[in-house]
């Protein structure tokens, strides 16, 4: 449960969506002194003060979190313009410094986590006054114009991250000193590559020999198609329905179908009926490339564009004595920016690979020289993340037994591997 609450910490801060119709404020209503305020903050302020209704329900939204949680570190909104000055400073911030969590306390790696959960707390919190309103949830993200400005403060913060403000040789020595990035073991590719934070996340390896290929002209062995740790295999029925209760929770929504996961737009997506569905999890720290894990040739490349949604809830961890935000439980039916790539290989049919992105960016993007017809090899460049942990699903169909082969751990959980480590093995039925 530790691990899953850590995926899905990545997954929830923020909203990365289809744009939906922006609605309307008065623009001669603002606080104080919004000079001092970038464009989207002021759209912000614009907008709230603009609408009653919204303002009181964003002023009871930060005064339930701070009845919850009144510290002002890990909580530091706690007026309406206290928000607004937050805003103002993450959208310009480094993804470890949106908090400014005691360096003594929290690692880089954890203040990421606790500090991409943050606004989830504020946006996700319940409010009694949307109940019946057919909402995804009752909470003031969902509510227009409030949730296109929350779309647009996110593309304005992954833009600011692929710019060279966002980074700097104190940035670089920073994480080099945390082991979690693995910047000491000789992986990656020249840091004077780095120009920007996006670079930094994207990194490419410094040679294919530091993620070598297990076993690459067996197309029985599946390797793994990023540093990523498994979680898990499950059968498809005659109905393309996954045979799960409650779905598999893939990034911020539970899936009962692999018809949905692999898009509306694709004439593959009943193909998989009878068949298998693996995917693992990527974290921030990994190498965030993703790569073929089989041979074969491209029928189809697919982006299917993202409609999702913050959630999470902020509890006091009694080991730690601190606030921490549990963004653990998936189901809002909200859906990630994801990639599907349909191969046909040799001897197990059609394989569908399946990157999916992550809120703030929900970026997933293909190599650029990858066209329909190629022929493409095992641990071949399929594409790239940007900044933050994503997730990697992959579909193989009827007939084709899959077994998922990484060690596992004594709590019997699949250990991280890395991209071209053996992920799996196939057998025809």
């Amino acid at each position: 449960m530790k691990r899953k609450n850590l995926l899905l910490q990545w997954i929830v801060i923020l909203t990365c969506a289809v744009l939906l119709p922006t609605g309307c404020a008065d623009k001669n209503k603002t606080t104080d002194n919004t000079d001092k305020y970038s464009a989207v903050t002021r759209d912000l302020i614009d907008i709230v003060e603009g609408d009653a209704q919204l303002k009181a329900l964003l002023e009871k939204a930060i005064a339930n979190g701070k009845a919850i949680n009144p510290d002002t570190i890990t909580n530091p909104a706690q007026t309406l313009d206290k928000y607004y000055e937050f805003i103002e400073h993450s959208v310009k911030a480094m993804p470890w410094s949106v908090l400014n969590l005691p360096d003594s306390t929290y690692s880089i790696f954890n203040k990421i986590n606790q500090a991409l959960c943050y606004l989830c707390f504020i946006n996700g919190m319940p409010l009694e006054e949307l109940e019946g309103q057919s909402l995804c949830t009752n909470s003031i993200q969902y509510t227009e114009p409030y949730r296109t400005w929350l779309i647009d403060f996110t593309k304005a913060w992954g833009e600011y991250l692929s710019t060279t403000d966002s980074w700097n040789d104190e940035y670089l020595k920073a994480v080099q000193a945390d082991p979690d990035f693995g910047l000491q073991k000789g992986w990656y590719e020249d840091p004077s590559n780095w120009k920007t934070f996006n670079d930094f996340f994207a990194r490419e390896l410094s040679s294919p020999a530091a993620r070598p290929i297990a076993e690459p002209d067996n197309d029985a062995v599946v390797v793994s198609y990023a540093d990523s740790e498994p979680e898990g295999v499950w059968a498809i029925n005659d109905s393309s329905q996954i045979v799960q209760k409650e779905g598999v929770a893939i990034k911020s929504k539970a899936y009962n179908s692999v018809a949905d996961l692999i898009g509306p737009n694709s004439k593959y997506r009943d193909a998989f009926a009878g068949g298998t569905l693996t995917h693992s999890f990527l974290n921030v720290h990994d190498y965030h490339w993703y790569h073929f894990a089989m041979g074969g040739t491209i029928k189809e490349i697919n982006v299917i564009p993202g409609d999702d949604a913050i959630g999470g809830y902020i509890t006091w961890n009694e080991a730690e004595k601190r606030y921490m935000v549990d963004c653990s439980t998936p189901g809002w039916q909200t859906i990630e920016t994801r990639g599907c790539v349909i191969v046909e290989t040799e001897q197990y049919g059609l394989v569908a690979l399946l990157p999916v992105g992550m809120s703030q960016v929900s970026s997933v993007n293909f190599d650029k020289s990858l066209k329909v017809g190629d022929k493409v090899k095992k641990g071949d460049k399929l594409g790239y993340f940007l900044f933050g942990g994503s997730d990697f699903a992959m579909v193989f169909q009827r007939g084709v037994k899959f077994e998922l082969t990484a060690p596992t751990n004594d709590k019997g959980r699949w250990e991280h591997i890395l991209m071209g480590e053996e992920l799996g093995r196939l057998t025809k039925e």
